[in-house]
């Protein structure tokens, strides 16, 4: 049997495989059954003999190949990689239509495209499953329905800041949602659950306190400022993160000044995750540049004074607390 699993989602990829290698039997012996090989150091012959190789004490032999559909990728002005046609690969092809019943080949590899010549060459005979990342609705979906492995339920809205917070970094949501069920004991996940334990959560309170001191509500951000600190962030570390979020706001504006699309923002800014870059572009769009930089200024002389101890005694709370009520009062 061969089977073909690519894409970008690697870990519906890995699913995948563990439910192929859950297919064959008895984990001891199907461990000592794989062999793992890697695509850019095989010939043809060496994979072809490792399949050929009876199982030991066993119904099946399990062959994992990694990175060898994509030596075949197409590069710049429709030229290949080193292994071209005279390589040998074809052979595979050809072998494929006759792989030993005992024996599972599974092709792993990342992104694609269409015209991989060795992937069309092995469609018809594989078990062909495209891993693309997941929508915004599938994203959701996704989430509820983990939610539901792990024996509990999540509200809606507790769904949609789970999506928004993480993004479609489905190891990390996993480790989130194991975390969270684990935490509910079984009844309803709500977004406070969520504010309380996921890891993302402290950037989303940052977020809404850059907003609140941009529109100079003073109470807010002093508000979500001391939640944060109760929850163990040091003053410097929050300030190092307010002054990441103003820097990012500036850049992003000089972006969207040279009219540069959303997506060339999130790549030159390196942001991982759709639901920052959609905050920081809206915080960019609703404030001139200059207002941007001389908070960024006032960020940064705080910096100094609690770096240089200007208030005696105080570790950094007393600073951050002037310094929002400085910005919300003049804020305009």
């Amino acid at each position: 049997m061969l089977y073909i699993l690519y894409g970008e989602d690697d870990f519906s990829l890995a699913e995948a495989l563990t439910e192929i290698k859950g297919r064959l039997g008895d984990k001891a012996m199907v461990d000592t059954n794989t062999t793992v090989l890697q695509g850019q150091n095989i010939t043809p012959e060496e994979l072809i003999a490792t399949c050929d190789t009876i199982p030991f004490l066993a119904p099946n032999r399990l062959v994992i190949v990694e990175g060898l559909l994509g030596l075949f990728e197409q590069r710049d002005k429709g030229k290949r990689s080193s292994r071209s046609k005279n390589s040998g690969w074809p052979a595979l092809k050809e072998y494929s239509k006759r792989i030993p019943e005992s024996t599972v080949l599974v092709l792993v590899d990342g992104k694609l495209q269409k015209g991989n010549s060795l992937l069309k060459d092995l469609s018809p005979q594989a078990d062909v499953k495209e891993f693309k990342p997941l929508s915004s609705d599938q994203l959701h979906n996704w989430i509820r329905m983990r939610v539901r492995k792990c024996g509990c339920s999540m509200s809606p809205a507790a769904v949609s800041l789970l999506a928004n917070l993480v993004g479609g970094n489905l190891w990390t949501l996993s480790n989130e949602i194991d975390k969270l069920c684990l935490y509910a004991l079984g009844r309803t996940i709500e977004k406070e659950d969520i504010e309380a334990l996921v890891t993302e959560a402290r950037q989303f309170a940052v977020f809404a306190m850059t907003d609140a001191i941009l529109e100079r509500r003073s109470a807010t951000a002093t508000k979500l400022l001391h939640r944060l600190e109760a929850e163990g962030e040091a003053p410097p570390r929050l300030l190092f993160m307010i002054t990441r979020q103003f820097r990012l706001a500036i850049q992003a504006k000089d972006l969207l000044q040279q009219r540069r699309k959303p997506a060339e923002i999130k790549l030159a800014l390196g942001i991982g995750h759709d639901f920052a870059l959609r905050k920081i572009i809206a915080q960019a769009r609703a404030h001139s540049l200059e207002r941007l930089k001389d908070i960024y200024r006032k960020l940064l002389d705080t910096d100094i004074s609690i770096k240089t101890g200007r208030f005696r005694g105080d570790k950094g709370e007393l600073a951050l607390d002037l310094l929002i009520s400085e910005l919300c009062g003049e804020l305009s």
